[in-house]
């Protein structure tokens, strides 16, 4: 593939959807393009906006939050695995509100709890706790959802 051609294509595949500059890199390797014209492709792409890796790293937290259900801890792991530099994930990730992952765990709480099998309340929280935190979110996150719960549960 041409210099022209990968150019071409990625600005794209740029234009429909989001992407990282590590996954732009990615697929001119895959091409077999020459790293001098990798270089060169990923500048003008950079420079004319069509790569930007701090907007990428909005949507992604955004959208992994909201519709993959993942907490910080997830969405940091993942964000290191696009070679996202912290310099840019860390100011992103830190905007959002514990509200939203409280939001967003709260009701995967109670849907796991409904299919729980367990012998004492502790016992099944644990088993919530490690549910919860193999989607990634914080144990202090975990922990208010658990008290909120039980909370309401007095309340009743």
């Amino acid at each position: 593939m041409t210099e022209e051609q990968a150019l071409s294509r990625l600005s794209n595949l740029c234009s429909a959807a989001e992407y990282c500059s590590h996954d732009v890199m990615s697929k001119m390797q895959c091409w077999g393009l020459e790293e001098d014209a990798q270089t060169r492709v990923l500048d003008y792409l950079v420079r004319e906006r069509f790569v930007d890796d701090e907007r990428f790293c909005r949507l992604f937290v955004r959208d992994k939050i909201r519709l993959n259900k993942w907490g910080r801890r997830k969405v940091e792991m993942a964000l290191f695995q696009k070679h996202i530099p912290r310099e840019i994930s860390a100011p992103i990730l830190d905007d959002v509100d514990d509200e939203m992952y409280l939001s967003v765990l709260r009701p995967l709480l109670r849907m796991k709890e409904k299919n729980l099998k367990a012998d004492s309340e502790y016992e099944k929280n644990m088993k919530l706790i490690r549910y919860a935190m193999g989607r990634g979110f914080t144990f202090d996150i975990i922990k208010r959802c658990l008290v909120g719960e039980m909370d309401e549960l007095e309340e009743e």
